[in-house]
């Protein structure tokens, strides 16, 4: 057992009390004490990580999807040279591939490296310099926000491909999908993962069957997709120049956004998770690899031609498939899959912003999490953030795409080089090789990153150029802000042992009531001393209710004070924070605590009825003064059903 007392010098304490013994409940024992119960194991909160099933549905939900969009945006852009032109998707669909093959073997790399996540700025941050990883970081929260209004876009001109006569609410259908997915994500990462297994595989095997089919077919099966809706192909050329190409292979290369998302959320998979995140790492390759060629070859055999609100993949789907159930699962199977890749930054940004906030780089509450190991802030920062671009955007796909691939190729570059630097400090077994392979990756993003800037610039790409030094800019700023909070609390450094203050607790009453009481109650539990006070207009009518609270407080004769605070305005903040100023003035070494009873509703609808008073308050008194701000929660069904014990 153990024995509560208070120190002799303490007012309202008797010797007899203060040697009173009492047996603490079970769960206030001491932490050394013995306990008879066993004790079950802490949970680890394994359960709620993801296998490696999970985290290509959660994780790799993004660069799968961009099957439907990237080799259209190869094709739009050859569509400039005519038929000659789209002759060269294949081609620039096989760079695009190899390059898909260097990142995967890197980014399997850095997820050993580096097992606690983060993946470019983890990188960059250890090998580069702060600044550097700063920048590794802002692109990646640029990519992971427009990757979820791209999908979210891409899969709604999907469903209005097949259904035309949505077509004039897509913004809706937009940000409706944005509020489904977020939804999701707040359940926790496994959750939203498992949701999404079945999707995920419907769309990779419609995908595959698609391709598959359409290898053993020399014509399209069906064209009454693209029927009577205007080409966008431009006039027949014989040559086609290289600005072109690489203009092609910039468009084409959104189809890589969403392969590092796996290095970037490492810790949400289960032990071993570098092991099972370099799993998922290869099977999402190899995936995206084969999708990617096979639809490019379809292309170039049904020689298809871009045309207004329909996408390349319908139309795939109706050659290879016909217009029949076919065409409409892979419609149905791609809106699905594209509006849920927006998971895959929902996955992956929060415990990137996580990682920031640790470092001081973004507000510490991205840092904390709910339930089932989820980081609800930065899920919902996402989601706003989306939302505002899609308004921005007007639900329409082409005016994203071009600002999408900048961020991504930034984050390569630098995560690349952070790499090479990483295996030549280390000198572990072949890191020849290996630096090699990220050298090698480092050059081919870096030329894409340049390239996708030069081409894009004038389509909107030039907002990312500001964006980007912006969000290290703010990143610097929120570092300076805590350092300076750090230096003025004394952070890490040992401080003076704790002392008694004469104490003084006041408690704002308007009137008598049992939330008065416990108030009081709470008050002389808390403090050496405590006053009332109670805020008087100079109207008649708040004066005649002044007066009668005064003679009720008589009657009832607490043994507190009552003080009146007169005010010229009908304010209750600024008087009561006035007034605590001017103890602290005349008494600068007493803890001054205000402590505001406030009645907790019986039902959640019920607060809409309450004055805010005690809001209006507690602002009021933080904003002007030191004083110890407590808010006592009066709820009425717990003091009823007491009440009730009582009197029985």
């Amino acid at each position: 057992m153990t024995t509560l007392f208070t120190p002799s010098g303490a007012s309202g304490t008797s010797p007899a009390a203060s040697a009173e013994r009492l047996v603490p409940p079970p769960d206030l024992a001491p932490v050394s004490a013995p306990v008879s119960a066993p004790v079950s194991a802490p949970d680890s909160g394994e359960r709620h990580r993801l296998t490696s099933l999970q985290g290509l549905a959660a994780l790799s939900l993004d660069a799968m999807a961009s099957v439907a969009y990237g080799p259209e945006a190869i094709v739009l852009v050859l569509a400039a040279a005519g038929g000659v032109g789209l002759g060269y998707t294949l081609p620039v669909t096989l760079a695009i591939a190899v390059l898909l093959a260097v990142l995967v073997a890197s980014y399997r790399q850095v997820i050993a490296a580096f097992p606690d996540g983060g993946g470019s700025y983890a990188v960059a941050r250890a090998h580069l310099g702060r600044r550097t990883g700063l920048v590794a970081a802002a692109s990646l929260i640029l990519d992971y926000v427009l990757n979820v209004a791209v999908s979210v876009t891409a899969g709604v001109a999907a469903l209005t491909s097949a259904f035309p006569g949505l077509y004039e609410h897509r913004l809706s259908l937009c940000l409706g999908v944005l509020v489904l997915v977020t939804a999701v994500n707040l359940r926790g990462i496994v959750d939203s993962a498992k949701a999404f297994i079945v999707p995920t595989a419907v769309f990779v095997g419609s995908i595959l069957t698609l391709i598959t089919v359409g290898l053993f077919r020399s014509a399209p099966l069906s064209t009454e997709a693209a029927a009577g809706q205007a080409s966008a192909l431009g006039e027949s050329a014989t040559t086609v120049g290289a600005l072109l190409l690489l203009k092609a292979f910039a468009s084409g290369c959104s189809a890589l956004t969403g392969v590092e998302a796996v290095a970037n959320a490492v810790p949400s998979f289960r032990a071993p998770a570098a092991k099972r995140a370099q799993r998922t790492e290869v099977v999402l390759g190899v995936l995206l690899g084969v999708m990617l060629i096979g639809l490019s070859i379809l292309i170039g055999r049904f020689h298809l031609q871009p045309v207004e609100g329909v996408t390349v993949l319908a139309q795939l789907a109706d050659a290879s498939l016909g217009h029949g159930w076919g065409f409409y699962v892979v419609q149905f199977a791609t809106v699905v899959l594209l509006a849920l890749a927006a998971n895959t930054s929902f996955g992956g940004l929060p415990v990137l912003m996580s990682l920031l906030a640790r470092d001081n780089f973004l507000p510490h509450v991205f840092r904390l999490k709910a339930d089932r190991e989820v980081h609800r802030h930065g899920v919902v920062a996402l989601a706003a953030v989306a939302a505002l671009l899609l308004v921005f955007s007007g639900g329409d796909t082409n005016t994203l795409v071009p600002l999408f691939a900048i961020g991504v190729f930034v984050g390569f570059t630098v995560c690349q080089t952070g790499m090479v630097i990483h295996w030549r400090a280390r000198r572990t077994g072949r890191w020849v090789l290996k630096a090699v392979l990220n050298g090698l990756g480092a050059v081919l993003t870096g030329v894409s990153a340049i390239v996708v800037t030069a081409t894009k610039f004038t389509e909107g790409a030039w907002l990312i150029v500001i964006a980007l030094p912006a969000l290290v800019v703010l990143f610097e700023r929120v570092h300076r802000a805590y350092g300076r909070i750090d230096e003025r609390i004394g952070l890490g450094l040992v401080p003076r042992p704790p002392r008694r203050e004469r104490s003084l607790v006041i408690v704002p009453v308007s009137h008598l009531s049992r939330l008065t009481c416990e108030a009081l109650n709470a008050a002389v539990s808390l403090g050496d001393e405590v006053r009332a006070v109670t805020v008087t207009h100079q109207d008649a009518e708040d004066r005649a209710e002044s007066g009668a609270l005064r003679r009720d407080w008589e009657r009832w004769n607490p043994g507190i004070d009552l003080v009146e605070l007169q005010s010229d305005h009908r304010t209750i903040g600024r008087p009561v924070s006035e007034y605590v100023r001017r103890i602290h003035h005349y008494h600068p070494h007493t803890r001054v605590t205000v402590l505001i009873g406030e009645v907790e509703p019986e039902r959640l609808w019920q607060r809409l009825l309450q004055n805010q008073r005690g809001a209006v308050l507690a602002h009021a008194v933080r904003r002007d003064t030191e004083a110890v701000i407590c808010r006592l929660r009066f709820r009425l069904t717990d003091t009823e059903q007491a009440s009730k014990s009582r009197n029985a």
